[in-house]
């Protein structure tokens, strides 16, 4: 986290430890019929302001293009949101030689520009 998230890093209350959370990741994703999901990790972590609020950090390693990727993570994030009402940070670290992809953000329309 420090080297590859360091502002995220700083945020967070290291002394008060953490946990993965597999069973919780599992139940999430088991509903979701998107692919593989072999590397993606749930932590739950404390932030530094001594609030008791802890926060839901998913980690996602890619490895190679996947053109459903911004899907899954969208679909994983307000999944995660909507079961726990829990803050969620969706990070994801891309570990893919195709520099010209970089997903940055998932949105569909049905209708265009409408409204």
């Amino acid at each position: 986290m420090e080297f590859l998230f360091p502002l995220i890093h700083t945020e967070i209350d290291w002394e008060r430890g953490w946990e993965f959370l597999d069973k919780e990741l599992q139940q999430v994703v088991r509903d979701a019929e998107l692919g593989r999901r072999l590397v993606d990790k749930l932590v739950k972590v404390w932030r530094r302001d001594g609030s008791e609020t802890w926060v839901l950090l998913h980690l996602e390693v890619q490895g190679s293009y996947e053109a459903n990727f911004a899907e899954r993570m969208f679909v994983y994030h307000y999944r995660l949101r909507d079961r726990y009402n829990l803050p969620v940070v969706t990070l994801a670290i891309l570990a893919d030689k195709r520099v010209s992809w970089r997903p940055a953000g998932y949105s569909k329309s049905l209708f265009g520009d409408v409204g």
